[in-house]
């Protein structure tokens, strides 16, 4: 989904979200992550967005971009448990970044907090490009494993795209590792909320 549908959503005289700035001509031009470094990696985050109804967003940077998907009842490190992922728009690299409130009347007015953020890779490497090129193939044929090395999400967990129902409905499931367990990990608060809360 090419960022030219999140700058349509957004009103930029009135949200504190980031614009995205290599949009032109109502296409987005998409450049390929290249590492500047050996050690760079593919970050990845999850925010935590209190819009009319609570969802988390798992952005995850590839070719320039965050793909996003909105899960609604939040990730799990129970290898038993399906999320429903639902694919979302692309979001700007720098959005990973973002925390805030987005106005009423605005595109998915609340706020929105950093729940989780690190890097991730693909299974079999961890090596930037060869991970690009993973993920990028998986992403088209709707199956992605990946290594999430967050603060609160570690390990492997699998993007499975549904085969009849919308393109854009997706499951995240966490694989069964070390890092699996089965508390209900959704429910720890991002930091800063609770603080917000009083």
């Amino acid at each position: 989904m090419p960022l030219e549908d999140y700058q349509k959503k957004r009103n930029f005289d009135s949200t504190p979200e980031l614009k995205a700035e290599n949009v032109s001509n109502g296409e987005s031009s998409l450049v390929e992550a290249t590492p500047t470094k050996s050690k760079d990696m593919l970050k990845f985050v999850v925010q935590k967005h209190f819009a009319s109804r609570l969802h988390f967003d798992l952005r995850l940077e590839l070719d320039g971009v965050l793909k996003s998907w909105a899960v609604p009842k939040g990730p799990s490190v129970n290898p038993k448990d399906k999320k429903l992922a639902v694919m979302v728009e692309d979001h700007p690299f720098e959005y990973k970044d973002f925390e805030g409130t987005i106005p009423e009347g605005n595109y998915g007015a609340g706020k929105v907090y950093i729940w989780d953020y690190g890097t991730y890779h693909a299974l079999d490497t961890d090596d930037m490009q060869q991970s690009s090129w993973i993920l990028r193939e998986g992403l088209e044929k709707g199956y992605m494993t990946f290594i999430l090395n967050g603060e609160k999400l570690k390990g492997e967990f699998a993007l499975i795209r549904f085969k009849k129902a919308s393109p854009k409905d997706w499951l995240l499931i966490k694989k069964n590792d070390e890092f699996a367990a089965e508390i209900d990990i959704s429910a720890i608060e991002a930091p800063g909320e609770a603080a917000d809360q009083k």
